[in-house]
């Protein structure tokens, strides 16, 4: 893995370390923070793959994995994605073959190569093949987030990097929030929560739906870990404001939303 991955060791303790947001500045940098969008990896390497998954999950997107080419280019075509991480070495199908049968389906979805192949011609190949950038292993992990966030701000499809509902105000890419002016300290769990519901504003979420995006675990009836983080959020985000906005539904979930 420290082979792989440079930064491991700093990465992973700034990845898994409750600390407020806007404390985060110099790893915020290094990170590359990022609005929730969908990321499909293809990796075989099993041990990459995990990395890859958690630490990109808690950065803020959502993800999905396939450890075979074959697996991966079906799922690419048969789900949207703001962004495909490709490995070129799959068993089976390579990554170029993914890459080329994804372009002739008429697929425009951004790819980003991984790669230990780190020759002028390899290089050229990827991009001629249609990839959008191509990051040669080993590679420090704050690289990869800083290539795939230059990536998607290519892409004219992306998500709004601002959310507003109300007075509240969100900064996706920067992971910033405020309310009425006044910025918000948020931990990243409470900032992937509220930007959830923010997202989706106005819709009805459940306590599974949230413990998928946010934790990415099943909700088990035993586990308040929603609950406790909703009740967080709304001491920083309600307490101090006589318009709440984060309202529960009984038996079902919570909701963001400027009235009740």
């Amino acid at each position: 893995m420290r082979s792989m991955f440079p930064d491991f060791p700093r990465i992973t303790a700034a990845l898994f370390t409750p600390t407020p947001v806007n404390s985060l500045l110099a790893v915020a940098r290094a990170r590359g923070r990022i609005p929730a969008m969908k990321i499909l990896v293809i990796e075989d390497e099993k041990k990459s793959a995990l990395y890859l998954e958690k630490g990109l999950r808690e950065t803020g997107y959502e993800v999905d994995v396939a450890e075979q080419g074959d697996v991966g280019l079906k799922m690419a075509l048969d789900n949207e994605y703001d962004l495909i991480v490709l490995d070129v070495m799959l068993p089976g199908r390579d990554g170029w073959s993914v890459m080329a049968d994804l372009r002739k389906a008429g697929r425009t979805t951004p790819v980003l190569f991984l790669t230990a192949r780190d020759t002028v011609d390899d290089r050229v190949k990827g991009l001629e093949l249609g990839a959008d950038d191509y990051l040669v292993k080993p590679f420090a992990f704050s690289e990869l987030l800083a290539r795939i966030r230059s990536v998607l701000r290519r892409n004219p499809q992306r998500q709004p990097e601002l959310v507003k509902v109300g007075d509240l105000e969100l900064d996706l890419f920067k992971q910033r929030a405020a309310r009425a002016g006044k910025k918000l300290e948020l931990t990243p769990k409470e900032f992937s929560l509220l930007s959830l519901l923010a997202r989706r504003s106005g819709e009805v979420l459940s306590r599974n739906i949230i413990a998928e995006q946010v934790w990415d675990m099943n909700f088990e009836s035993d586990t308040n870990v929603v609950d406790v983080h909703v009740r967080r959020l709304r001491s920083k985000l309600d307490d101090p404001y006589e318009n709440k906005l984060i309202h529960t539904v009984r038996g079902v979930g919570y909701v963001l939303n400027e009235q009740a």
